[in-house]
């Protein structure tokens, strides 16, 4: 009898843990940007992080526009160059050439917060717009305010990304499968930031990659460079 209840209490307690999960869930579904906001303040500086072009396009209009001094590209390929982005943004080559920082150290999102805290502090800036995908920014945000612990503020600036619907994201596999994927990241970062001091110095942040293990979460900086 003690182990049917206790077999009962197990169950309950996993029907509760996957509904709390599910309600969790479709809570960070429905509060996902669906339409680019338009700015309304400025900041010192912008940082678009890779993984969508349509990001680096959308940075560097802000640039153009006078929403930042300087524009950061964070995790940028080790094959890509500045004349390879010039080149897919011709109308801005100017600013690529007079206002564009890229940073080939960064290996994930938490290399890109790493990063980001180095170049504000390099450039003694206090705000930051963040240029990434409306699907990326809730874990984007924890993870820069937990590199950010100085007070620093981030506005973010959500692209929506074409082919992802995130109002009907039940009816296309493809998107639910890429939400729930960066839903349970989402999940792994926030309890991750809870429990350690600083990205840099996180041997639990160094074994997350995406795909395969990686050594480091970004490459230590040379030195005179700091």
């Amino acid at each position: 009898m003690r182990v049917l209840n206790i077999g009962a209490v197990l169950l309950g307690l996993a029907a509760v843990g996957a509904a709390a999960l599910l309600l969790g869930f479709l809570a960070f579904v429905t509060r996902l940007d669906r339409d680019e906001r338009i700015f309304a303040e400025r900041a010192d500086g912008i940082v678009a992080l890779t993984g969508g072009a349509q990001r680096i396009g959308d940075a560097i209009d802000l640039l153009a526009g006078g929403y930042g001094r300087r524009l950061l590209i964070t995790g940028v390929n080790e094959r890509t160059s500045r004349d390879e982005i010039a080149r897919l943004n011709p109308r801005q080559r100017h600013w690529i050439d007079c206002c564009v920082d890229l940073d080939y150290r960064a290996r994930n999102t938490i290399g890109n917060a790493i990063e980001t805290r180095r170049w504000m502090r390099q450039h003694g800036f206090n705000t930051v717009a963040v240029v990434t995908s409306n699907y990326h920014m809730p874990r984007t945000l924890i993870e820069l305010e937990h590199a950010l612990a100085g007070g620093e503020r981030v506005v973010p600036h959500p692209v929506v990304t074409d082919g992802l619907d995130a109002g009907r994201w039940w009816q296309h596999p493809s998107s639910a499968r890429l939400l729930a994927s960066e839903y349970a990241k989402f999940l792994v970062a926030w309890v991750r930031t809870r429990f350690e001091s600083d990205p840099e110095s996180s041997r639990a942040a160094i074994l997350i990659g995406r795909g395969k293990p990686v050594k480091r979460v970004a490459e230590p900086l040379l030195r005179g460079n700091d």
